[in-house]
């Protein structure tokens, strides 16, 4: 990880100005500056880990609750139909700022975004002893 510190943590220290939509301990929440659609959102842990996986248990588990209190306040404030809750974990998957984050994107009937199978491109074509490997895998087993 860098020493200088990301977007996100000068944004938390009050350097860069950001509108705040919520703010607890561990974890805060403001309007992306480049918004995919009105009332597009960041919540992130306050503490800069990189990874999901580097978010201790307890700090990720206050990310996600502010997710789901702050899902329906989204809806409601810019009045939309449903919304894309999404995850950019390592740049090779589009993570641009490298500090956790995760982006809720309200979504309205006819916006043209798609579902979040689109987001990778191409699907592999994968055989029934590949997904059973990749599966026990997973599983640890």
């Amino acid at each position: 990880m860098s020493e200088d510190p990301t977007i996100f943590e000068q944004i938390i220290a009050g350097d860069i100005p950001a509108r705040i939509v919520h703010e607890t301990e561990t974890v805060a929440a403001f309007l992306d500056a480049n918004p995919l659609a009105p009332g597009h959102t960041l919540v992130v842990p306050k503490e800069p880990h990189e990874r999901l996986g580097d978010i201790p248990a307890d700090e990720a588990a206050d990310v996600w609750a502010a997710v789901q209190e702050l899902v329906p306040r989204i809806e409601a404030a810019v009045d939309a139909d449903a919304t894309t809750v999404g995850v950019n974990d390592g740049s090779a998957a589009g993570q641009e700022v490298p500090h956790a984050h995760v982006h809720i994107v309200p979504r309205f009937e006819g916006d043209g975004g798609g579902p979040i199978h689109a987001v990778a491109g191409s699907r592999p074509d994968l055989s029934e002893d590949e997904l059973d490997d990749i599966a026990a895998a997973i599983g640890g087993e």
